[in-house]
């Protein structure tokens, strides 16, 4: 790879992205159910690039910068930390435990169902289907582009070079369920008076619809905490992530080469990212360091991330491996399904929907497909759920965990040890909800805040 291929690669990718948000902001069918702009980019730079029409002259390298931008990600998580709430009353903890439950299992469930389900019925009917196969869907589907990059990559590190694609379609078709399941989900909640705060689908800020903020609620994306004479802040807080993202990158192929192979580079990325934030985190270092321009710097990658994504799918891959991809695809519609309806009602009494529909939206491809869903039905947070859903450090940490080891399992034919323990943490989880009696299913409408209540 040169600089050359890299300015190359990058220019049409930026302008596709920019044609990508041209096309959101003026035709309404994209409006209408908010497809983001870099994965409109990625369907073009798919149909014009090398693998369909070949009409663009991308360079050989279009399907290794989703490896390397995932990383940048990574580590962005790591620097920015986290933080432990303290204090809370019992019936706040009551609902916040409820919540990481429901979180938890519906997560759980997305591992655990895929891995027998591709073991016990794909593989009697596509013998050579590789056991690897059982993770793929899970990391598309609930961790989205950066996630399947990452799972793809470690697939592709230990000799299975078909993953990474596979991984992306997964996520592609992830992030398209939640756009439009999600505003299907709404229209009907909403019909059904299931909604707190949403009376009418039609009333939503043009800004949500077209990706353009007006002058007047423009935001700063961060703070300067670097004087430009010195030093410009974006550079500051560029070259933090660069250096940990670099440093860690070399530390994993030192590791490779002299203790053990197979370690993800981006798992040792957040490793180091965190202890970088844990030793800097009391000094007054970390004061100049803005996380909101951190999680910028993790959203450009997260968006060249998804077009490069889409764009370097090899649809080859996708026909030879048609058949395993449209039943799991089946089966991971049915397992987001259920996140609204039994466990989100069952999990959470007040606000119920709007909380099930994040997770939904989140589940099914990124972060922000679940903030959008979310801000449709419950535009102010008057739901608490964005701050609930922030305290899951822990859960955060065990999500790399499995993503880091499974694939190694999985592909050394060890499926079972990795079945066993996606099953732990369901029974885990159902415990759980017995002892903290927070299953709450039964609880009827006239004690819910619904509108429903206020129709009649």
């Amino acid at each position: 790879m040169t600089v050359a291929d890299l300015l190359i690669d990058f220019g049409i990718a930026s302008v596709l992205i920019l044609i990508g948000q041209l096309m959101r902001s003026k035709l309404k069918i994209f409006q209408k159910f908010f497809i983001p702009a870099s994965v409109l980019a990625g369907f073009l730079g798919l149909i014009f690039g090398p693998n369909v029409l070949g009409w663009l002259p991308f360079t050989e390298n279009i399907g290794t910068y989703a490896g390397f931008l995932i990383i940048l990600v990574f580590t962005v998580v790591g620097i920015n930390g986290f933080e432990i709430a303290k204090g809370s009353g019992k019936e706040q903890t009551k609902r916040i435990l409820g919540y990481q439950i429901f979180k938890v299992l519906t997560w759980s469930l997305q591992i655990m169902v895929p891995l027998f389900f591709t073991i016990w019925v794909l593989k009697p009917l596509f013998p050579t289907l590789n056991d690897g196969f059982a993770m793929l869907l899970h990391s598309g589907f609930y961790g989205g582009h950066g996630t399947a990059a990452a799972v793809g990559q470690t697939f592709y590190d230990l000799g299975w070079t078909e993953a990474r694609d596979i991984a992306m379609t997964f996520a592609t078709i992830g992030i398209l369920t939640g756009v439009f399941g999600g505003i299907l989900l709404i229209n009907i909640a909403a019909k059904k008076g299931q909604t707190a705060y949403l009376k009418d689908f039609k009333n939503i800020d043009p800004e949500m619809k077209t990706g353009l903020i007006p002058q007047k609620l423009r935001k700063s994306f961060g703070n300067e905490t670097i004087s430009p004479i010195s030093l410009d802040t974006l550079t500051f807080h560029l070259g933090l992530v660069l250096a940990v993202a670099g440093g860690a990158y070399m530390l994993n192929s030192w590791i490779g080469e002299n203790l053990l192979s197979g370690i993800p580079d981006f798992t040792v990325a957040f490793l180091v990212a965190l202890i970088v934030f844990l030793c800097l985190r009391k000094t007054p270092v970390y004061t100049y360091v803005d996380k909101n321009i951190n999680n910028r710097i993790a959203g450009t990658s997260t968006d060249y991330l998804v077009f490069f994504g889409i764009a370097a799918i090899k649809l080859d891959v996708v026909i030879a491996y048609a058949g395993p991809i449209i039943l799991s695809v089946l089966l991971g519609i049915f397992l987001v399904a259920i996140i609204i309806w039994p466990f989100g009602r069952a999990y959470n009494t007040d606000n119920w929907f709007e909380r099930s529909i994040f997770v939904f939206g989140n589940y099914t491809g990124v972060f922000a497909i679940g903030f959008v869903l979310f801000r449709i039905v419950d535009p102010e947070n008057k739901s608490g759920t964005i701050e609930d859903t922030a305290m899951t450090p822990a859960t955060n940490i065990a999500e790399i965990a499995i993503w880091s080891t499974f694939p190694a399992l999985l592909i050394s034919g060890q499926w079972m040890i990795a079945g066993i323990a996606s099953v732990l943490i369901v029974i885990a989880m159902v415990v759980l909800t017995k002892l903290t009696g927070t299953w709450v299913y039964n609880v009827p409408d006239s004690e819910r805040n619904v509108l429903k209540n206020k129709m009649n």
